[in-house]
């Protein structure tokens, strides 16, 4: 038993002496020689789990970043194993050779060490320091291979503009393409125009990108023997107005670029390396471009000549040879071709007297691009014929300056044969074909037609206008203005007594009481019905003797009625019906019919009337 104890004790013995004898750590580089501030990484590998590391010394650099540590593990047939990586991104600082040392490890209780590793630095371009420009250019589409450079005090050098023309010796009305390209050897961050050019002088088209919110495309083009990063800013497409010298003004741009910060010297290479940078704002512009325009011969110019230079086509069509009188009739001439397609101007084709023309519709399909204007412009012309008849439609003759040859060049059209039949309503129509015509529109229902039908019209003075009635309304007018003004003179003056009005009413205002107590009467509703004669009273003295509610009372009254001397008899008669109809309010009344006391109220009222 005991041997069988000693074998197993040797096996597990001999199996960790054979694992420890695989273990490696070992030290490795990403590169044996740099270049001052180069950046370069240095990696400590050991496959299996060791701790206790310690890194050697790393003088003569400059540690970046790190340790950077990461761990593996695989198992294979059941096996398992692991590693670990130690790294270090290194910036080496000056030039000369440097040995970093060996570091140490401790695995399964053994600390293992890597070897030494040597590392030659020589003298860099400070590549690094444009690390920063190198980037910001890449991120803005440019082509690594043009090396950035610091633009110091002569930006101009590195950054500018340039008027590019196709051409600089033309013709009048000769079409030149200006591309404003820019070029650079400086990383840009950012850019916003300051002032564009008046182009004074020319007639003018910007070419529209194809896709306006694509970046922009930047080229390598040699200038001057320097390779630069060039983009095309912006294209027009150029007409000269006039002939002579004429000058281009100058683009402006606001550029910001990225530089090293000017405070870093070439020996703070680690100030470099973080990226010390300054964005600075630079104004561009454009140098100034002379164009020579020669005014067009004189020699072989057609009569009739709009202007047109380039290289033109003219077709024409008309859409049918036969109609009846009054139908429509379109005849089209088409220009197509590369030039001044937009100046043009229209054509003023011979018709036959009895055709009514209108004015043209003009339809333009003309693009441009880099290589100048081109397409076709469209006269659409609405004839009608009034009368029947056949007639021919003339050439057209269209010329023009072809500035590749210095010649005027004719082009003819043929001419078309229309047979015109007589229409269904065709009437005698005049065709003022001379006279340009256009489409009637209907602008706010201002325009109408001319009515063909039966209308109801008056000759002068037999309508209502300009008769007698007419004048006697008019005259009438201000005698009923006069009469109102009267009138409202009077009513003021009248009602301006609020005694005098109440007591005016009072008789009114009475008589609908006693019309309610005479419906009460009707109705056989004896409280109601004394009730309405004694409020029919009360409120007639009240407003007739200008007495107030709170002073109305059987002395008041009495007293007011003998002022207005009222005879003694209808006093104590009014007296007694009032005293009468406020009892009857709340006890039976016997003696006198209610009809009775009705007509004795009305007649008392109509009494104190004829009294005040």
């Amino acid at each position: 038993m005991k041997r069988r104890y000693c074998i197993l004790l040797l096996l597990l013995l001999n199996t960790s002496l054979l694992f420890a004898a695989d273990i490696k750590f070992t030290a490795s580089v990403s590169k044996t020689e740099v270049s001052t501030t180069e950046q370069f990484e240095i990696t400590f590998s050991v496959n299996g789990n060791g701790d206790r590391f310690t890194p050697p010394s790393f003088t003569g650099f400059l540690v970046a970043s790190g340790p950077n540590v990461s761990t593996s593990m695989t198992v294979i047939n059941g096996n398992a194993s692991s590693s670990m990586e130690y790294s270090y991104e290194l910036i080496a600082v000056k030039p000369g050779s440097y040995t970093i040392g060996p570091a140490s490890i401790v695995v399964n209780g053994k600390q293992l060490t890597t070897k030494p590793i040597k590392i030659n630095v020589v003298k860099g371009s400070g590549q690094p320091a444009q690390q920063g420009q190198q980037n910001a250019a890449q991120q803005n589409g440019m082509d690594s291979r043009v090396t950035m450079k610091r633009p110091g005090s002569d930006i101009s050098k590195s950054l500018f503009i340039r008027a590019a023309l196709d051409k600089s010796n033309v013709y009048l009305g000769e079409q030149i393409t200006l591309t404003y390209k820019l070029y650079t050897r400086v990383a840009l961050v950012g850019s916003e125009p300051d002032k564009l050019p008046d182009l004074n002088g020319f007639y003018s088209q910007d070419i529209t990108p194809k896709n306006p919110n694509q970046q922009v495309q930047w080229t390598t083009e040699t200038y001057k023997g320097v390779k630069y990063n060039v983009a095309n800013m912006k294209q027009t497409i150029l007409f000269p107005e006039h002939a002579g010298d004429v000058t281009i003004d100058p683009i402006s741009m606001i550029f910001v670029v990225r530089e090293a910060d000017q405070s870093a010297d070439d020996d703070d290479m680690i100030g470099q390396f973080f990226g010390s940078y300054n964005d600075v704002r630079y104004k561009i512009k454009s140098t100034p471009v002379t164009i020579h325009v020669k005014p067009l011969p004189q020699a072989g110019k057609p009569i009739g000549f709009g202007g047109a230079v380039g290289k033109f086509n003219i077709s024409t069509s008309l859409d049918k040879n036969e109609l009846k009188t009054n139908e429509p009739l379109n005849y089209k001439i088409r220009i197509s071709g590369k030039g001044n397609l937009k100046l043009l101007k229209p054509i003023t084709p011979s018709f036959p007297a009895d055709f009514e023309k209108y004015d043209p519709k003009t339809i333009d399909t003309i693009a441009e691009n880099e290589n100048g204007q081109s397409g076709s412009r469209t006269y659409t012309y609405l004839l009608i014929p009034r009368h029947e008849g056949k007639f021919t439609i003339d050439p057209v003759k269209f010329s023009y300056f072809d500035p590749s040859t210095g010649r005027y060049v004719s082009l003819p059209t043929k001419a078309y044969p229309v047979k015109v039949n007589k229409g269904t309503s065709e009437s005698n129509v005049t065709a003022y074909s001379g006279a340009d015509k256009q489409d009637v529109k209907m602008l706010n229902k201002d325009i109408r037609y001319i009515k063909t039908e039966d209308v109801d019209v008056s000759k002068k003075g037999e309508g209502f206008y300009d008769s007698d009635l007419y004048y006697s309304l008019l005259a009438f007018g201000p005698l009923l203005f006069l009469g109102a003004l009267v009138y409202g003179k009077w009513y003021e003056k009248n009602n301006s007594d609020i005694v005098k009005v109440k007591s005016r009413k009072a008789g009114r205002i009475a008589a609908k009481h006693l019309a309610s107590a005479k419906a009460q009467l009707s109705a056989n509703n004896s409280k109601l019905f004394y009730e309405n004669v004694f409020r029919g009273l009360y409120g007639y003295l009240s407003d007739k003797l200008n007495i107030a509610a709170a002073d109305l009372n059987r002395e008041k009254i009495a007293a007011e009625l003998k002022t207005r001397a009222i005879d003694e008899r209808l006093i104590n008669e009014l007296l007694d019906t009032l005293d009468l109809c406020d009892m009857a309010r709340y006890a039976p009344v016997s003696g006198i019919s209610e009809q009775q006391v009705f007509d004795k109220a009305k007649n008392m009222i109509n009494d104190i009337e004829n009294e005040v």
